[in-house]
């Protein structure tokens, strides 16, 4: 019973940190040096018709979540994390399903250059020697995620921690 008990703690261990898998880091993407303010959210306004139509539904996606405090493996407005959020986001804003990791998250769509970046894309990030982080375009600098000290947030990506642990860009809409 003890032997069972380990081994579905072990394979609980494992389904947690699946998203989390040796990924080799990209070349950095941004053309300009990174800054650490963050900058007046831009108007949806500025963007074209279809990216103002996704960046209407992601502002609608972060007022109704702002203030969600991040939990490692929660999926509810009583804590989430970034992946969970991307799932909700995706599937109740924009109409995508996706899966649960970030890892089978970043295996969706197809890659995008930092020059080609629209609203809707999504960015992922390698945090830590087995940890991933994912968010979603708002406009070409600036994303929105489920920040592990900051809960659902607006972050820029040319922050120096963000430029710093960049991995890849992708397009699933």
């Amino acid at each position: 019973m003890i032997g069972r008990i380990r081994l579905i703690t072990i394979l609980l261990l494992a389904f947690f940190t699946s998203s989390c898998g040796l990924v080799k880091r990209g070349v950095n993407p941004w053309d300009a040096p990174p800054t650490a303010s963050i900058p007046v959210i831009s108007p949806a306004i500025e963007l074209p018709r279809e990216e103002r139509v996704i960046r209407e539904k992601l502002d609608n996606a972060y007022e109704e979540w702002s203030g969600t405090r991040y939990i490692w493996g929660g999926s509810t407005k009583n804590g989430i994390d970034c992946s969970a959020f991307m799932q909700r986001v995706f599937e109740d804003y924009l109409g995508k399903a996706l899966p649960r990791t970030t890892e089978e998250q970043m295996e969706l769509g197809s890659s995008v250059r930092r020059r080609d970046i629209k609203t809707g894309d999504m960015v992922f990030f390698k945090t830590g020697t087995n940890t991933y982080h994912v968010g979603v375009m708002i406009n070409a600098d600036q994303f929105l995620h489920a920040g592990t000290s900051t809960g659902v947030t607006i972050s820029n990506l040319r922050n120096v921690y963000w430029v710093n642990t960049y991995l890849t860009t992708r397009r699933v809409l």
